[in-house]
């Protein structure tokens, strides 16, 4: 093998740059030639490639985002465009790809190596949905986003003795809430794959200003669904149906705080910027070794290659010892 390449796809997530910067240092250190295939797979189509160095990824390990930009194709779920993308890699002599993305961005690489190209998946998504590895790149950095976020909101909370309810990302996935609501404190952490009880929810915040509590702090994953009969539009977010129940159930000042895509930003905490430099360089390792189909993904601690079909079959479920810890320390 003498070229590779790597591009980046779906919502951005810190530490997707120090997974680029690993990728072209450990693909030169092998003396191997790297392109880097600007917007994903619309680059991937529209030929937007352009040669990487050591140099070129200089001082980015620690910055959020992707050099490599991304952006939606729907021309890539095309046979043409498929067809289209494997000939513009092989034009230029590309013969292994690094795809960092999520779910979306693996089921794309898997059209490319049924086309012939090897391909790895590295993966980075801030939901942490993807099986078969603890944790996926800029998820470590979101929950500490949040968890700051939540420190700042408290502190309100507290001066007017309100209710807080904040909707974090987790169209189908609970863990930002989950792991983002047990270090923040929260009294309560609503997820999509458990129902939400609206009535026991009030009632504990009702217990908790009994017990003695000023505030009370509420977390809810963007996803969490029904019909909580608020008389609102039911296309507005769940949070604000939500905040409206509490409020007229309870009597206590309620407010909304949706974080939307502060979530995605930021510097790379040290955990992403690691697993992302480890997960980078194996990624390459693989392809030089022949190797392609496969994710490769941290499971406790190692690293550890997983044929792409067998990950995208499964579902990772959330931890709800989580949700059950949460619970237990917010009910005193």
């Amino acid at each position: 093998m003498d070229k590779i390449a790597v591009l980046t796809s779906g919502g951005d997530a810190p530490g997707m740059n120090a997974a680029i910067r690993a990728v072209v240092r450990t693909a030169g250190f092998y003396q191997l030639g790297v392109i880097g295939i600007m917007r994903g797979f619309h680059g991937l189509i529209h030929d937007e490639f352009i040669e990487l160095h050591p140099r070129s990824v200089a001082d980015v390990i620690h910055r959020g985002g992707t050099i490599l930009k991304s952006a939606r194709s729907t021309e890539f779920l095309t046979p043409e465009g498929q067809a289209q993308a494997v000939k513009n890699l092989r034009n230029a002599g590309v013969e292994g790809l690094v795809i960092i993305g999520g779910d979306g961005s693996f089921r794309g690489g898997m059209r490319l190596q049924s086309a012939g190209i090897n391909v790895i998946g590295v993966p980075a998504t801030i939901d942490n949905d993807i099986p078969c590895t603890d944790y996926s790149i800029g998820f470590d950095t979101t929950v500490n986003t949040v968890v700051e976020a939540i420190n700042k909101i408290r502190d309100t909370a507290t001066s007017h003795e309100r209710i807080y309810v904040v909707e974090v990302m987790g169209r189908h996935s609970g863990h930002i809430a989950l792991y983002a609501g047990l270090a923040g404190g929260a009294e309560t952490v609503l997820v999509p794959e458990v129902d939400a009880d609206l009535d026991d929810l009030c009632r504990r915040i009702v217990g908790g200003y009994e017990l003695g509590k000023a505030h009370s702090i509420v977390i809810v994953a963007e996803g969490v669904g029904g019909d909580f009969q608020t008389g609102r539009n039911m296309e507005e977010s769940s949070a604000f149906q939500i905040g409206d129940y509490v409020k007229e159930k309870t009597g206590f000042e309620t407010r909304v705080t949706v974080l939307g895509h502060i979530q995605r930003g930021g510097n790379p905490s040290a955990q992403d910027r690691i697993i992302a430099s480890r997960l980078g360089a194996r990624a390459v390792e693989l392809l030089k070794e022949g190797h392609g189909g496969h994710m490769v993904g941290v499971v406790h601690t190692d690293i550890k290659a997983t044929p792409l079909e067998d990950a995208l079959n499964q579902q990772k479920q959330v931890d709800l010892e989580f949700h059950r810890l949460a619970h237990i320390l917010a009910s005193q």
